[in-house]
């Protein structure tokens, strides 16, 4: 089965996502990579190659990487420049959102979906969201549920 590997600034955060992911998807292994080596916030290329690797050893089908920020992906560069050719080639970098495309890659790994299709899953198609079509574009705040078009 395809692994995820979660890299963020913040450990905690994603600890509670593994977590979400563990109920949505039981038996997907996922690894973390969150803060620095001396726990503040941030990120570490090592923490993030350890995690890369040991989800790899249990999962040679592949990972698919989700980051929280964008500057997260330095930190993954260095640590994706010390794979093995053949450890490369089965690690994809997803440009979703970190919780709803761990959310979607999860349950498409858990199917056995391939490489392919876990990236694909986790990236949020272009002119999709998580809001109804018909919310204000805006943002304002829309009536009343019940005043809605459709309910």
């Amino acid at each position: 089965m395809v692994a995820l590997v979660l890299v963020g600034h913040s450990l905690e955060l994603l600890h509670g996502l593994r977590a979400m992911l563990a109920q949505a998807a039981p038996g997907l292994l996922v690894g973390v990579a969150g803060g620095t080596d001396a726990g503040a916030l941030g990120t570490s290329a090592p923490l993030i190659l350890d995690a890369v690797r040991s989800v790899l050893a249990a999962s040679p089908e592949g990972a698919v990487v989700l980051l929280d920020l964008g500057s997260a992906a330095l930190a993954l560069e260095l640590a994706l420049e010390e794979l093995e050719p053949s450890e490369r080639a089965v690690v994809r970098v997803s440009r979703g959102a970190l919780v709803e495309g761990a959310v979607r890659a999860a349950v498409e790994a858990s199917g056995g979906g391939s490489l392919a299709s876990v990236v694909s899953a986790s990236e949020t198609p272009a002119g999709r969201d998580k809001l109804p079509d018909d919310w204000p574009v805006d943002g304002a705040v829309p009536g009343g549920i019940a005043e809605r078009p459709g309910r």
